[in-house]
């Protein structure tokens, strides 16, 4: 990218299932890097890999084999107990099922990882106004999620993730229930939300028409990646400006 120490770096991560008689390979040295302020595109068919890379990314499960650093901890060294810990803290997720606790309000489900961590009600509060209005649902705080539409309860699934200001955001297929229109909506929401946050996300999704948003392209095809597609818009930016810097 441009230099910088990676936020998050996999390196050699490979995950077989089965007998060593009927093996099947999930990924097969795979190795990733996500930076802060970087939104990564993460595409493949169907049983390509995609949900398992981002489950060992994101210390959910362990690889058959390499290793996975946050900043400076090997999270494929760290035992559960510190892992639960970085997972509340460091990382945020968002589910293509959304996630949300049916019996709670949009407000409320967005407090879970808050309440998680100890941090003060005061605070707590202040968070998840901010957080709601950030997602433009400030004024749907008191529903439920079956008072929401399907874009919606994805704000606030969105919203939750972002919680504990998480240095890594992880999503698989978070528009996959959402109409093209939301969809792309969606995706514009987290690009926007990465970019002002300097978080570094990772995303899945099956949609072509959804990869202009992405600062980088990753392809994967039967558990291994087929490296970076597509430069980073930031090179491409930085690029530019030096160009015009030369012609003043």
């Amino acid at each position: 990218m441009t230099g910088e120490l990676p936020v998050l770096r996999g390196e050699g991560l490979t995950k077989t299932y089965g007998s060593a008689a009927n093996e099947v390979h999930a990924l097969t040295d795979v190795s990733v890097e996500l930076h802060a302020g970087e939104l990564v595109i993460l595409r493949g068919p169907s049983g390509s890999g995609k949900t398992t890379l981002l489950n060992i990314i994101g210390g959910l499960d362990v690889p058959t084999s390499g290793r996975v650093w946050l900043r400076d901890v090997e999270l494929t060294a760290t035992r559960e107990s510190d892992l639960v810990e970085l997972r509340r803290r460091e990382l945020g997720f968002v589910f293509q099922s959304f996630a949300l606790l049916p019996m709670l309000t949009a407000a409320e489900n967005v407090e879970i990882p808050l309440r998680l961590v100890g941090t003060p009600v005061a605070e707590r509060t202040s968070r998840v106004q901010e957080l709601l209005e950030s997602v433009g649902l400030s004024k749907h705080a008191a529903q439920r999620p079956d008072e929401l539409s399907g874009g919606q309860r994805q704000r606030v699934g969105i919203a939750r993730a972002l919680a504990n200001r998480p240095a890594v955001l992880i999503a698989d297929e978070p528009t996959g229930q959402l109409d093209s229109r939301t969809a792309a909506t969606m995706m514009d929401l987290i690009a926007s939300l990465v970019h002002e946050h300097s978080v570094a996300a990772i995303v899945t999704t099956h949609d072509p028409r959804l990869l202009g948003r992405a600062d980088r392209l990753l392809e994967i095809a039967d558990g291994r990646l087929a490296g970076a597609a597509l430069t980073s818009r930031k090179l491409l930016r930085a690029r530019a400006n030096r160009d015009v810097s030369s012609r003043a």
